[in-house]
């Protein structure tokens, strides 16, 4: 067992996880919070999207040990413009991966904002092709990606 400490949606936690234990584990199993998911618990999904001192993450890919002292984001510890708009433009449809998406696309807009270029990034601003490839690791397979790229584009102005 390592002993680790975390800041997790503003409280310090301390925990004894074994090495091998993933993140996304330790949030739901150890911690009890449930809004990340665990969907393929391969990195393909997006469902367990989190973010790490600011920057989104698949908690599933990442070992718990690694995140040591660090900030851990999860959509229970966020307060977000983005959540009223995925309701409002239907960007949640079953629910199941909206933590993940929420988190993903904080993350994102951080990322659009620092001016980070993505595979598509041009001089048309936050369009939709550049939504959907800086979301492109965030499947939704109910249908709710035009409402989530509705909502990103009303809240990113």
């Amino acid at each position: 067992m390592t002993e680790i400490r975390m800041k997790v949606n503003g409280s310090v936690e301390s925990l004894d996880v074994e090495p091998w234990v993933s993140l996304l584990d330790a949030l739901r199993e150890r911690l009890g919070l449930t809004g990340p998911k665990k969907g393929c618990d391969q990195g393909a999904c997006g469902a367990c999207t989190v973010l790490a001192d600011g920057v989104r993450i698949n908690a599933c890919l990442a070992l718990a040990v690694q995140y040591d002292g660090r900030e851990i984001t999860t959509i229970e510890g966020v307060t977000h413009p983005l959540q009223e708009a995925f309701v409002r433009n239907d960007g949640l449809q079953c629910g199941y991966c909206t933590p993940g998406q929420l988190c993903s696309a904080i993350g994102m807009l951080a990322e659009y904002e620092a001016g980070m270029p993505s595979a598509v990034t041009g001089s048309h601003g936050l369009d939709d092709a550049e939504i959907r490839e800086r979301m492109s690791g965030n499947l939704c397979r109910c249908g709710a990606y035009n409402g989530i790229v509705d909502a990103i584009k009303e809240v990113s102005g």
